[in-house]
């Protein structure tokens, strides 16, 4: 069985070598879709007895561990320097640094790869994370899919 959560925040980020509008620095209303597999727990008394996964156990673990850390901070790439010193500058801003461009392909594949450890096999029906959807735009998305 396949469950799906949709998380919605919002972040800046630039693409630095892009040749239009998007190597400005600028924003998005981002939307993360988290898909789990599993078996659907049959189990009297348990409080997701007929579920995969509680959705609101979802949505708790990817707020914690990535929607709530991206939520109004700036993504920035560790090698796009000048921008990652000029956002130093700014006192208290919240300013996440990472080892890739922050292009949506690379932002899926990275809440993938953090949420992966975090769902595995949580509830013991044998979760797993199928698929992070992350979209940019309404019309634009980036699909990280478990490939084992």
């Amino acid at each position: 069985m396949l469950i799906t959560r949709r998380l919605e925040f919002d972040a800046g980020h630039r693409i630095p070598d892009h040749r239009s509008q998007c190597r400005h620095l600028h924003g998005h209303r981002y939307v993360l879709e988290i898909t789990l597999a599993g078996d659907i727990i049959s189990k009297d008394g348990d409080p997701a007895n007929g579920m995969v996964m509680d959705f609101s156990d979802v949505k708790a673990l990817a707020k914690a561990h990535v929607v709530d850390v991206w939520d109004h901070a700036f993504l920035v790439y560790a090698g796009d320097k000048a921008v990652v010193e000029f956002l130093q500058t700014l006192p208290d801003h919240k300013t996440v640094v990472l080892d890739c461009i922050p292009t949506a392909e690379n932002l899926s594949e990275t809440a993938f790869r953090i949420l992966d450890a975090v769902y595995q096999d949580s509830y013991g029906n044998h979760l797993r994370l199928q698929q992070v959807r992350l979209y940019e735009t309404p019309n634009c998305w980036a699909d990280a899919v478990r490939r084992d």
